[in-house]
């Protein structure tokens, strides 16, 4: 028997010479052609849209191709009207959010790092509305006020839920109420000195989990990166480490301060047996709870990377090598981090090139 795609491709090719074709998204089927602004659109011209047509199956294919040529026909004869169709276009927000899930993973691949994306970009969005209603311009407007004004929730909400409104086809543009939120607008962080960072690698008293802590301090590793290196490396004594999967891929990264790498021991490979059979983000998770509930760090781990961050610009390391070693653009790492930069960074920076023996001489 011929699968359903097949079954589309056939009908499709039927309607070639109408500008009309059947579309298969999640468990549905629509018509997708040029047709008028449906009622209450601020659009005024005729422009692409798709039609709610039948169930994804091969009864459905058969009624969909036999309502393309209805279509046809009233657009033929200019008798075309939404209101013939809008009662199939009613779903609630429930069913165009699944529909729009089964989508989203059509596009990708479904891996960890998908699903990871999907659950915190898209479906804590989506719990704060009600499945069981239509969805509507005033709804998704109503659901991004609540949030606050400037704030990466708010930001996110935007572009969540005008993706949702751009599948929907519903008209609706988030993008007035987005705000000015931007990395450089947070205030910068309270992080730990240099010399608190080594007392507190003494008060962790697990071994492995004090050898995680010299890591992400020396090399400014994501939380969960630490458990997919290159272990055989470090064993070996080599300084440059390798990350050989996680957020953003393999990379190679310089210790920063080098001496750490002796005074932590982190040749003596002593890795926790967590479960890495999970996102990135459990596994991350997994590492701040350990040492906020256990040892109860007075800084958040993730700093240990900001604080490595900062630490290349005060060793003067290019900010283009800074960000790739971080596996990031070199815009995140000058719009993050250095906002994070205080007087005394800068001080620091400027006795280290004051102190250099090849500076420029003032003129006489």
């Amino acid at each position: 028997m011929k699968n359903i795609e097949h079954r589309i491709k056939e009908a499709n090719g039927r309607l070639r010479n109408y500008s009309i074709n059947i579309e298969q998204i999640g468990s549905r089927l629509y018509l997708r052609a040029t047709l008028p602004p449906k009622p209450q659109s601020t659009k005024n011209n005729w422009h692409q849209q798709r039609i709610n047509i039948a169930v994804a199956d091969l009864d459905g294919v058969k009624l969909a191709e036999k309502s393309a040529k209805t279509l046809i026909l009233q657009l033929d004869t200019k008798t075309f009207d939404w209101s013939d169709y809008m009662e199939l276009q009613s779903k609630t927000i429930g069913q165009v959010v699944d529909d729009f899930e089964k989508d989203y993973f059509h596009r990708r691949a479904k891996n960890f790092k998908s699903k990871s994306t999907w659950r915190v970009e898209y479906a804590t969005v989506f719990k704060t509305l009600n499945p069981n209603i239509p969805l509507t311009s005033e709804i998704l407007k109503t659901a991004i006020l609540a949030t606050q004004p400037d704030t990466r929730t708010r930001k996110r909400f935007c572009s969540t839920l005008g993706a949702l409104a751009k599948f929907a086809e519903i008209n609706f543009n988030p993008s007035k109420y987005s705000g000015n939120y931007s990395p450089a607008r947070r205030k910068p962080r309270d992080l730990p000195t240099d010399n608190l960072i080594v007392e507190w690698y003494s008060e962790i008293q697990d071994c492995k989990w004090q050898w995680v802590y010299g890591m992400l301090a020396t090399y400014g590793l994501r939380n969960h990166e630490v458990f997919f290196l290159d272990l055989q490396e470090l064993r070996s004594g080599n300084k440059i480490i390798s990350v050989l999967q996680g957020k953003t891929g393999y990379r190679r990264i310089w210790p920063y301060h080098p001496e750490w790498f002796d005074q932590f021991g982190l040749q003596n490979v002593k890795i926790p047996d967590i479960d890495c059979d999970r996102d990135n983000s459990s596994i991350g998770r997994t590492v701040t709870q350990r040492f906020r509930r256990n040892d109860g760090l007075p800084f958040k781990v993730y700093d240990l990377r900001h604080c490595w961050a900062i630490r290349t610009l005060e060793y003067g390391i290019d900010n283009s090598l800074a960000a790739q070693q971080m596996g990031h653009s070199p815009q995140v790492h000058s719009n993050l981090y250095h906002t994070w930069t205080s007087e005394l960074h800068h001080q620091r920076a400027f006795d280290l090139a004051m102190n250099k023996s090849d500076r420029p001489m003032p003129p006489e």
